[in-house]
C-alpha cells in the first residue's frame, strides 16, 4: 500500500485503498450546514476535515468534483422522531422574518465564516428547497419498487419491508430488532405501519409555511431524502465518497443507503468517511444542547468560556492537530498551545526564505518529505504530518544558525515541500502581515544584538556579552551558545 492513499470506510469499518469509479476523477458529497442559526466550532470541524480530503485528492492529481448542500426545508426539531416545527420555520416565526430570509442571513455568515477558515468553497451547492422535483421523482421510484406507502397524504419508507431483502442498520452497527424496541411510539404516529418508517414526504399542517404542491399533498420533503436526491443528480447513481459528522450515520445516513438502494436497487456511495465530534468538558458541543461557541465569537473572545480571541488559523491548526476520527475536547490551554505552534510553524516558513545554499547538504529533505506525505496517505493523518513538519523546523533552525548546510537543489525542494504542505495541503495561510513584518523587525534586533554579543565575547568584554544576554532572558528571549555561533527562541 505504499504510495497509496487509503481511507477508513465507516461501512466496511476498516483502510481501504481509495480507487476511484472513474479513474483520475473523485465524487465527494458532504452534508451541508441546516442554516437556521451562527455555525459552530462543531462545524468548523466537519468542513475543514473534509477541505483537507478535497486539498488531498487535488493534490494527488485527482480531478474532484465537491458537492456540497444547504439544508433550508425539512430538518424538523426532533429528528429521530421526525416531529416538532422545521428549524427554519420556528426561527422565522420567533424573528418574525420570511424563511428564505433567515435561510440567506445565516448562509451568509457560514461562507463568511468558511472564507475566515481558508476552507476551499465546494465545486456545487445545491439548495434543498430548490430540488423538490428531483425528491419528488426518487419518492414515485420507491413507491414503484414497493419500499414506500402513502398515509393520510403523507409517504413514508417502510423500513421492515426494505430490511428482508437489505441489511437496514449496516452503517451504524444496529439491527432492526433493537432499532424497534428502542424507538418511541408517540401520539399522532399511527398513520406510519412501524413508528421507525420515516418520511419521504410530509403533508403540511395549516400552519406550516414551507410547502410545494405534490400528487399526495401539499408538503415538503423528508430530511433525509434531500441529499440522496441532490448527491445522485450531481454525482451519478454511484459515487466515491460521502462525508459528515458521526453523528450523522443514525439515522440520517442510514436512511440515505435505504433510499438509494430502494429507489436505484444498488447502493450509491463507495467509501463512507465520517468525521468525530469536538466535545466541551466531555459532551458533544451542539446546538440541540446550547454548549456552543460560535465561530464568530471565537474569532472576536466574546464568550464567558474563552481567555481570549483566537484567530480563524488558529482554529484550524487546532482541529488538524488531532486525527479527524478522533474527538477533541475544548480548552483555552489546548487553543492557545496550537497558537504558539502554528507561530513556530510560520516563523519557520519565512526562515527558509532568508537561508543561503551550500554546496552541499548535510540535512535529509527526502527521508522529511517522504514521512509527512506518507502520514497524510494513511487515513489523512493529520497530526502525524504536522509532527514531520516539526521536525523539519528544527532542521530548519539548525541550517539558519549554520549547525547544518543545504545545497540549492534541497533548498529549493524543502522550501517548495513547506509552502505546497502547508499552504496548499493543510490550507493554513498568514494572517496578519503586520504582525508578521513586526516579527521580522523583533527578529533582526535579537540577530543583531546576539551579533554584538558574540564581537563582544571575542573582545573578551564578558561584561556587556553577559549584559545582552541577561536582559533579552528578561525579555522573554532563550538563547542557547554552539558551536557555530547561537540559536534563540522566543518564549
Amino acid at each position: 500500500m505504499e504510495n497509496q492513499f487509503v481511507i477508513y470506510n465507516t461501512i466496511s469499518r476498516k483502510k481501504e485503498v481509495f480507487e476511484p469509479l472513474v479513474p483520475g476523477k473523485a465524487g465527494l458529497y458532504v452534508c451541508g450546514p441546516t442554516v437556521y442559526s451562527n455555525s459552530h466550532l462543531g462545524h468548523a470541524r466537519a468542513y475543514i476535515t473534509f477541505d483537507l480530503l478535497f486539498r488531498y485528492l487535488t493534490h494527488l492529481g485527482y480531478k474532484v468534483r465537491y458537492v456540497r448542500n444547504i439544508t433550508d426545508v425539512g430538518h424538523l426539531e426532533d429528528e429521530e422522531e421526525e416531529t416538532g416545527e422545521d428549524k427554519i420555520s420556528k426561527k422565522a416565526r420567533l424573528e418574525k422574518l420570511e424563511p428564505m430570509e433567515v435561510v440567506q442571513m445565516y448562509m451568509n455568515t457560514f461562507h463568511r465564516n468558511m472564507d475566515d477558515l481558508n476552507v476551499i468553497r465546494p465545486s456545487i451547492e445545491p439548495r434543498a428547497s430548490g430540488h423538490i422535483i428531483e425528491q419528488q421523482e426518487m419518492i414515485e421510484s420507491i413507491l414503484e419498487n414497493g419500499y414506500a406507502y402513502e398515509s393520510n397524504g403523507s409517504i413514508y419508507f417502510d423500513v421492515e419491508k426494505y430490511n428482508k431483502e437489505y441489511n437496514y442498520g449496516k452503517l451504524s452497527g444496529r439491527n432492526l430488532e433493537d432499532i424497534k424496541t428502542n424507538t418511541r411510539v408517540l401520539d399522532g404516529q399511527s398513520e406510519k405501519k412501524n413508528s421507525f418508517d420515516f418520511a419521504l414526504w410530509k403533508k403540511a399542517t395549516p400552519e406550516h409555511i414551507m410547502r410545494w404542491p405534490s400528487k399526495w399533498s401539499d408538503g415538503f420533503p423528508g430530511w433525509h431524502l434531500e441529499c440522496s436526491a441532490m448527491s445522485t443528480k450531481y454525482l451519478g447513481e454511484q459515487f466515491d465518497i460521502h462525508g459528515g459528522g458521526m453523528d450523522l450515520r443514525f439515522p440520517h445516513h442510514e436512511c440515505e443507503i435505504a433510499q438509494s438502494t430502494a429507489s436505484q436497487g444498488k447502493e450509491a456511495v463507495r467509501y463512507w468517511m465520517h468525521n468525530n465530534m469536538i466535545t466541551i468538558n466531555g459532551q458533544k458541543m451542539a446546538r440541540s444542547l446550547g454548549n456552543f461557541i460560535t465561530l464568530d465569537e471565537l474569532f472576536t473572545g466574546n464568550h464567558e468560556v474563552l481567555k481570549q480571541a483566537y484567530s480563524p488559523m488558529t482554529i484550524r491548526f487546532f482541529i488538524l492537530q488531532a486525527h479527524y476520527r478522533s474527538t477533541i475536547d475544548f480548552s483555552n490551554e489546548a487553543l492557545q498551545a496550537s497558537e504558539k505552534g502554528l507561530e513556530r510553524l510560520m516563523t519557520a516558513l519565512q526562515t527558509l526564505d532568508k537561508l543561503t545554499a551550500s554546496k552541499q547538504s548535510t540535512v535529509n529533505v527526502s527521508e522529511l518529505k517522504e514521512s509527512c506525505l506518507a502520514a497524510l496517505n494513511d487515513d489523512m493523518n493529520s497530526p502525524i504530518a504536522i509532527a514531520h513538519l516539526f521536525e523539519g523546523v528544527k532542521m530548519i533552525n539548525s541550517l539558519k544558525a549554520g549547525n547544518e548546510t543545504i545545497s540549492g537543489e534541497d533548498l529549493k525542494e524543502l522550501t517548495d515541500f513547506y509552502k505546497t504542505t502547508v499552504f496548499d495541503i493543510l490550507g493554513l495561510k498568514e494572517e496578519n502581515s503586520e504582525k508578521s513584518q513586526d516579527n521580522e523587525v523583533l527578529e533582526g534586533v535579537i540577530d543583531l544584538l546576539l551579533k554584538l554579543r558574540q564581537e563582544a565575547k571575542a573582545n573578551k568584554d564578558w561584561g556587556t556579552a553577559d549584559k545582552i544576554r541577561n536582559e533579552l532572558n528578561e525579555l522573554g528571549v532563550e538563547i542557547k551558545d554552539t558551536k557555530d555561533g547561537f540559536e534563540w527562541l522566543l518564549k
